[in-house]
């Protein structure tokens, strides 16, 4: 296949990349060669999406069998996108999120049936948040694309080159060792995959012509808190010792969920089905999911490689990471208050 990847540096678009190439693909990506460097053997176009004679360059004389958009936040971005290579292509594959159901993560079960919020497919950045702009993206691909169009939604990816700094934080302080603050409750159930899991699927349903939607969250329970830090104690040799403290006491003291202690949801309404989104649509189709410590173990050998001065546990829109300082009082205060006033 002639496959054109909008991104394709970092993360899971450079997984999407790589899996491309091994599955044989003539892949072109088209990115402003700033966030990271493309793959040795790829044919890179550089340009900026928002710029419509970049985009009549990359699809002057050019064409695909499918258009994988990585990197689309935008609606009246991505509906340029879309105009422009409009007839260039069999199928749009648009990456999305689960972020753009209107009820994750604070209701229940989620799947693809789900009401999206409601932004119009031209709505432009002042419009909404990531959530709500990704509905909106989805309307743009949806409703200005001739031929097929696909539509991913991850949840929570983790795996190598890992930009958003959630497992590299973890495996970060982990690796440090000592007593490490261990948030709620250790036997919640989780539900992680791996980007490259992602790229393999969303690869089959183009390589297919599939017009469709599909969740691509991983498998309800793959993990609990519990055992995702401890694969993470496993994979970096660590003596880390972990000490569990509620989730009362840390939202008490201004611990901010999912960031200053990544992944860690509280049993609270805001995020009662954040471990919840369905993907039985996509496992019947063939999306298939590698143990989560595998991608833990994986993560830790590219991350290693990283001097821990450089590493990267976020972006400009969301940092990850408690202040060891902070950490640090929280712990002694749990050691003289909290095992008494949670007896």
């Amino acid at each position: 296949m002639r496959t054109l990847v909008i991104g394709g540096s970092v993360f899971l678009g450079r997984a999407i990349v790589e899996e491309a190439l091994r599955r044989g693909h003539e892949v072109t990506t088209f990115n402003r060669g700033l966030s990271g460097q493309d793959l040795p053997g790829v044919e890179a176009v550089r340009g900026d999406r928002e710029s419509p004679e970049d985009l009549a360059r990359l699809a002057g004389g050019r064409e695909w069998d499918a258009v994988v958009d990585v990197c689309g936040f935008v609606p009246r971005v991505v509906g340029e996108s879309v105009r422009a290579l409009n007839g260039r292509a069999a199928t749009y594959t648009f990456i999305s999120s689960i972020s753009a159901c209107s009820g994750w993560p604070g209701s229940g079960p989620t799947d693809e049936s789900t009401p999206r919020f409601d932004c119009a497919p031209d709505a432009g950045p002042e419009d909404g948040d990531y959530g709500v702009l990704k509905a909106g993206c989805e309307r743009a691909v949806e409703q200005g694309f001739d031929g097929n169009a696909l539509i991913i939604e991850p949840g929570l990816i983790l795996g190598p080159h890992e930009n958003v700094g959630r497992l590299p934080w973890w495996l970060t302080r982990i690796a440090r060792g000592g007593k490490v603050l261990a948030p709620g409750d250790p036997e919640i159930a989780m539900q992680l995959i791996d980007a490259r899991d992602i790229a393999a699927f969303t690869l089959s349903q183009a390589e297919a012509g599939t017009a469709d939607r599909f969740f691509v969250s991983g498998v309800e329970g793959n993990a609990t808190y519990r055992s995702f830090l401890e694969e993470c104690r496993t994979a970096t040799g660590s003596d880390a010792e972990f000490v569990w403290v509620e989730d009362r006491f840390l939202l008490d003291r201004d611990v901010q969920p999912w960031t200053e202690l990544p992944l860690w949801a509280p049993r609270d309404p805001g995020f009662a089905g954040v471990w919840l989104p369905s993907s039985a649509r996509a496992r019947a189709a063939g999306l298939t999911c590698r143990p989560v410590a595998e991608t833990v173990r994986d993560t830790w050998a590219w991350l290693r490689g990283i001097p821990v001065e450089e590493r990267s546990f976020g972006t400009a829109r969301m940092s990850h990471g408690i202040d060891p300082g902070k950490e640090a009082g929280i712990l002694s205060e749990w050691a003289e208050k909290g095992p008494r006033a949670s007896a």
